[in-house]
């Protein structure tokens, strides 16, 4: 697995300094430069997050609850690409948008991570559900119920990539060039209009550590008149 986390972070960086002429042209902005964490900051939980081999790779830690590395910068309207692996299967993970904090007891100073997550989550045998939407810490799925059903679309052991587009009350989303998800929902995505972008790592209790990177993340601003 390793073997193939750092073959593939060779293809990711390599298409990143491809596309980097192109990006400028086509107004998209790099969240994430690569080198250092700049522009991001932690918001709950203890995971550890750290740049390595050109990726953001967080890693849980005993008894923390869910983790969240969060964009400085808010987004509303936007296209949003970036690449993910799971390097251990049990850890279940996600990419909050449109997020925001809200009052949570015992944590009063930074408060709780709430929001639209597209979740992250290795396939297994009988499929999962990564691609779906799932409101943090406000209400539990955004995607139907009856529309979760387990896909395979996620390759477990490889890079992964997404895309997310969000405009207005429609939220979509793509795995490895797949549609997942076409979400239209006027009541549960009007108190989140627009908010900061995060990476979870999910609390695990004592088991573990397990660790998930991201890579190659870029956003692009819609055009909302």
């Amino acid at each position: 697995m390793l073997k193939n986390f750092i073959a593939g972070i060779t293809i990711v960086l390599i298409l990143t300094l491809s596309l980097s002429a192109v990006a400028e042209d086509n107004e998209w902005v790099s969240l994430f430069d690569g080198e250092t964490l700049n522009g991001w900051v932690q918001k709950n939980g203890t995971a550890a997050y750290r740049v390595e081999n050109g990726s953001i790779v967080g890693k849980t830690t005993p008894g923390s609850p869910n983790s969240f590395l969060c964009t400085e910068k808010e987004y509303g309207d936007f296209e949003l690409e970036f690449s993910v692996y799971l390097f251990d299967k049990e850890l279940n993970s996600g990419v909050q948008i449109r997020s925001q904090t809200k009052p949570a007891e015992g944590d009063e100073q930074f408060g709780r991570v709430n929001g639209p997550q597209v979740e992250i989550e290795a396939s297994g045998r009988r499929g999962a559900e990564s691609g779906y939407i799932y409101g943090e810490a406000c209400g539990g799925w955004m995607t139907p119920e009856d529309e979760l059903k387990p896909l395979t679309v996620f390759k477990d052991g490889e890079w992964n990539n997404y895309r997310i587009v969000a405009q207005g009350a429609r939220i979509q989303t793509w795995i490895n060039g797949k549609p997942v998800v076409d979400l239209t929902d006027e009541d549960k995505l009007k108190t989140h209009p627009k908010g900061f972008i995060g990476l979870q790592v999910h609390g695990v209790g004592n088991r573990g550590p397990y660790q998930v990177a991201w890579s190659n993340i870029r956003i692009k601003v819609l055009d909302t008149q």
